[in-house]
């Protein structure tokens, strides 16, 4: 039975996905988790307890494990994950070119000098004055924490006043024990970039010892404009003209080169106005949360599948999506508050072309909206025969859902 160590966080809501995808196909999995020693243990196995905030400590531990290959699942854990296969022999991205993925500044620089388009951007140390920073700013501009991923922190600010707001609000984020304790130079500073007009996509690859194939291209229908960057409905295939797509596909080989990705699955965010395609960030993982619910190959076969089988090296003959349209909305926070519950959801389930509504959040959570927040309240998921049918079901379904939220006391 190959056997395959899988790299996953705590709170990933995709370990089940994983764990199915390998049932499938018999292979077994040797789980690496930042769970404490009481942990749900979907395989029957022993997890591995590592911690994230020391990379090439929890790359030790896992040395001396007998596995065919290594899969990650969400940011952090490819720190660790690049570090063990360097250990075990295994093809996978290199530290260097996961680093560089989790650092928004020397990603543009990674670009620049690969000749991509990059707005003009600078970071500054959190501990610095931001009126002093904004005086070196072009507006509008957005401001980035270095080292958050789902658009947690980023933030548009068209003035000076603005500019001051949003650096205070990306510093508290930062200043969290929850990102303190990785004790992580990336998140002691801020990007600040010029804005980039236009629309947005996402391109689902995997990369074969340096070649990229790919997946899928998502378009996000929503307007990104900001002030925050909340990313809702992703639907495939895309509807651009086979040119915009094919200078995707260009422009996410160009980026991945640039970074020095190697092996493994990849995920893409880019823009595109009159200037061409600019490559937002490229992450060494696949798509998060439930999102790849959305995709389907021939053979009915899952991204995870499909990501667990090129660990091994025995990748699905076909790497077709199956036709015709697909598509997720992640359901936003509607208000800040503690979840209590929501309804009509059967009636949502009804909207033609939806294929299921999975609620994520829990009773008593506390819910947090962007830029603060780090996750949905859910996920729709959706099927048609044209990728417009797809959007529409996704947003007829969201319209029937309606949340219960108990706005939260501030106790001092």
């Amino acid at each position: 039975m190959p056997r395959i160590l899988l790299v996953a966080a705590t709170t990933g809501y995709q370990t089940r996905s994983f764990a199915a995808a390998a049932r499938r196909h018999g292979i077994g999995v040797v789980l690496a988790t930042d769970r404490c020693h009481v942990l749900e243990d979907p395989w029957g196995d022993r997890a591995i307890p590592i911690r994230f905030e020391e990379p090439e400590n929890a790359a030790e531990a896992l040395a001396g494990v007998s596995v065919d290959g290594i899969v990650a699942v969400a940011d952090l854990p490819t720190s660790v994950a690049a570090r063990a296969a360097e250990k075990l022999g295994l093809p996978f991205h290199s530290p260097a070119a996961v680093a560089a993925c989790r650092d928004k500044h020397r990603m543009r620089e990674l670009f620049a000098t690969a000749g991509l388009p990059v707005p003009r951007n600078f970071r500054v140390a959190l501990d610095s004055d931001p009126a002093d920073a904004a005086n070196s700013a072009r507006f509008p501009c957005v401001l980035k924490p270095l080292g958050l991923s789902a658009s947690r922190g980023v933030i548009r600010a068209n003035d000076s006043a603005e500019f001051i707001g949003a650096f205070e609000r990306i510093r508290r984020i930062l200043e969290q024990p929850e990102i303190r304790r990785f004790h992580d130079e990336i998140n002691r500073a801020i990007q600040i970039e010029d804005y980039i007009e236009g629309r947005e996509f996402a391109l689902e690859g995997l990369i074969t010892r340096g070649e990229l194939d790919v997946l899928a291209i998502f378009d996000k229908p929503d307007p990104l404009e900001g002030p925050f960057f909340e990313e809702t409905i992703y639907v495939t295939p895309s509807r651009e003209p086979a040119a915009v797509q094919h200078a995707f596909v260009e422009t996410t080989r160009q980026a991945v080169r640039a970074l020095g990705l190697y092996h493994g699955p990849i995920h893409a965010e880019m823009r595109v106005n009159a200037a061409g395609v600019w490559m937002l960030e490229v992450a060494a993982r696949p798509i998060g949360g439930l999102c790849a619910r959305a995709l389907r190959f021939e053979g009915d076969v899952t991204l995870e599948e499909v990501v667990m089988l090129h660990a091994i090296g025995e990748p699905p003959q076909s790497l077709v999506l199956a036709p015709p349209a697909s598509g997720v909305m992640m359901i936003p926070v509607p208000a800040a508050g503690v979840f209590q519950s929501v309804s009509g959801i059967e009636e949502a389930r009804q909207t033609p072309g939806v294929d299921d509504i999975v609620i994520t959040a829990k009773q008593g959570q506390p819910l947090i909206p962007l830029p603060e927040g780090a996750s949905y309240v859910g996920f729709v998921f959706a099927g048609g025969a044209k990728p417009a049918d797809v959007e529409h079901s996704l947003r007829q379904a969201h319209a029937r859902l309606k949340f219960e939220i108990l706005a939260s006391l501030n106790v001092r």
